[in-house]
């Protein structure tokens, strides 16, 4: 090669860049190198020698860079250099010479670079999944649902889809939250890694401990696949790591925190108190708008990821991500469903192949904090309890409990006088956690202080009707019509839907009222409202009432929607008589109001002026 031109470049991974010559060093056979224009730098010419082609540390070596002996490196851009001003290599920087001085462990690397050693693979993430092989049973959960149409509680409303995150357990079943597949029509899950989505069934859904159980009866799906194994209740700062398919991408993702509480926490979704773990997680999480929820709990702990498992550090499932804070003061907290909730749901569902619920006391109580209060109900310095302040009439308690009874002790375990119990080391909590560790039917041993006499009693737990049921568990919802008066039940998610999110705040007062102090005087009683009036010329002058109470239909008490009906419909007096709440009067001439009726189903397209749960 003459000695006054540069080499020929080849494509591929750039050499280091040529040692500086010394001002004066008297070599004037070979030409300058011309200066580099601006712009572009210019390719650095193809190495002469297996000790020019090494990279600046052995690890890149092994990964990036192709066999010495080969002709042609790899195509695309290479390693950029070292040095700011890349210039044109003369013949004694082509020629092998030592490493330079200046950089420590140069030597090494070369003498690594001639040794033949296997190539090193960077680290994928089938390795992290051999690690941790539970993340094969985390899949993602399509939903598509159909919510029912409270305005016009005759149809539905437009179907939406959402995604979630569930996880694999034993018996080929698989779970979730409640509110991921609540009204649904169509659940679909797809494994990680896989291209395929498979239909699933929905077994059984708890709206009180917000856990839903799938299953999928494609063999293909559970090919695989191994499900999770529980672990304990987790202590205060232990590690958690919540992992799941939250927005903003289609591969999994994982979460990590710590334990920074455990309580009774109020379930949104479920509006009952059960036992949770506060999680506060170590970035920040992306909360979401839901439709589900109010308040300063929002039902996503982060958009997607509900659903997903938290794992302990051996990889053993602690808990059901369900919910987060949402809150101007706090951020990074979430909230995990723990493993005694779990499992509740899941024996439950097994020993009667449908879920009955969590049992409750149907009481409400008063803490028995102050002395003299204590003094004046009879109790000793050693006793300690809390006082029944209502009973609902629909509950097995009120049988054997009354007012002003103070209870001592549940199954065996004092209550204190703030109304907790001795949890684990340090720690206490509500009792009604002992309640809820109860199967619906199974007895409890109670003891009672009644005018400063022992009492006790065995009880058998069950589930209570609220007057305002939190759910209508799937089912459409009830209506009857007549004269263009839609009569319907009232219940939470009715209230959210006239009212939205907020309904707590925006829903009329008397309706508030009964829905937080009101109790079922018997199991089928209902709160009756007349949601609309259907305008026509039948019902003029009545337009304007809107969720307003049922209170009694020719004098007689209006105790639930079926009832109503019924007395309309076999009504043969001249005039249809409601009383509603506020003292107003609605009065309709009783031929021309059910003659009317046909006419406005007609003009609404309604098919039946009732619903088929009241046709029965």
């Amino acid at each position: 090669m003459d000695s006054h031109e540069a080499p020929k470049r080849k494509r591929g991974r750039k050499p280091k860049p040529p040692a500086v010559a010394a001002p004066d060093n008297g070599n004037h056979d070979s030409a300058p190198s011309p200066k580099p224009k601006r712009g572009r730098k210019p390719k650095p010419p193809a190495a002469a020698s297996p000790d020019n082609d090494h990279p600046s540390s052995p690890l890149a070596a092994t990964v990036d860079t192709p066999d010495p002996g080969s002709s042609s490196g790899p195509r695309g851009r290479g390693r950029k250099s070292r040095r700011g001003r890349h210039e044109l290599p003369s013949d004694a920087d082509v020629a092998p010479r030592a490493p330079s001085p200046t950089r420590r462990g140069a030597q090494k690397a070369a003498a690594n670079i001639k040794v033949d050693v296997p190539a090193v693979e960077p680290l994928r993430w089938e390795q992290v999944a051999r690690v941790m092989p539970s993340m094969d049973a985390v899949v993602k959960v399509f939903c598509v649902h159909t919510e029912p149409n409270f305005s016009m509680p005759w149809q539905r409303k437009r179907q939406y889809s959402s995604s979630s995150s569930g996880f694999v357990i034993g018996g080929r079943r698989v779970l979730t939250n409640a509110h991921s597949v609540e009204h649904y029509t169509q659940v679909k899950l797809k494994k990680r890694g896989s291209d395929t989505k498979y239909l699933a069934t929905v077994l059984a859904i708890g709206n009180e401990c917000d856990i839903a159980l799938l299953t999928v009866d494609d063999d293909e799906f559970w090919k695989g696949v191994s499900p999770l194994e529980f672990g304990s209740l987790p202590t205060l700062q232990d590690a958690v790591t919540v992992v799941g398919y939250p927005i903003g991408g289609d591969t999994i993702s994982v979460t990590s925190g710590v334990v920074s509480r455990i309580e009774i926490l109020s379930y949104v979704h479920g509006s009952t108190e059960l036992l949770g773990l506060q999680v506060y997680f170590l970035i920040s999480l992306h909360f979401c708008l839901s439709l589900f929820f109010a308040d300063c709990i929002d039902a996503a702990i982060n958009s997607g990821n509900s659903g997903g498992p938290a794992f302990n550090d051996q990889g053993k499932c602690v808990g059901i991500a369900f919910q987060s804070l949402k809150h101007e003061d706090a951020e990074n907290i979430g909230y995990v469903i723990p493993t005694p909730v779990i499992k509740h749901f899941i024996q439950d569902y097994e020993k009667s192949g449908v879920y009955t619920g969590f049992p409750i006391l149907g009481i409400e109580w008063q803490k028995m904090e102050n002395p003299d209060l204590r003094k004046a109900m009879g109790m000793k310095p050693d006793q300690k309890g809390v006082r029944i302040r209502r009973i609902e009439p629909t509950a097995s308690e009120s049988g054997c409990m009354q007012p002003s009874d103070i209870i001592l002790s549940f199954d065996g375990i004092d209550i204190a006088n703030d109304g907790t119990v001795p949890f684990r080391h340090g720690e206490r909590i509500g009792f009604s956690y002992l309640v809820s560790q109860k199967y619906t039917g199974e007895k409890a041993h109670v003891k009672l202080l009644r005018n400063s006499k022992v009492h006790e009693f065995n009880i058998k737990l069950a589930i209570h009707k609220k007057l305002i049921p939190a759910h209508i568990k799937g089912r459409p919802p009830s209506y009857y019509i007549v004269a263009g008066f839609v009569f319907m039940v009232v219940s939470v998610p009715y209230l959210r839907s006239e009212y939205g999110k907020d309904y707590e705040f925006d829903a009329p007062v008397k309706l508030l009222d009964k829905h937080l102090h009101a109790m079922a005087q018997s199991p089928d009683e209902q709160l009756v409202v007349v949601s609309q009036v259907l305008v026509a010329d039948i019902n003029i002058g009545y337009e304007e009432l809107v969720n307003t109470q049922v209170r009694a239909f020719n004098g007689k008490p209006v105790n639930n929607l079926k009832q109503l009906a019924t007395m309309v419909e076999d009504c043969n007096e001249e005039f249809l008589k409601f009383d509603m709440d506020y003292d107003q009067v609605v009065v309709l001439q009783t031929k021309t109001a059910k003659a009317a009726t046909q006419d406005i189903l007609a003009t609404h397209c309604i098919p039946s002026s009732m619903s088929d749960d009241l046709k029965a």
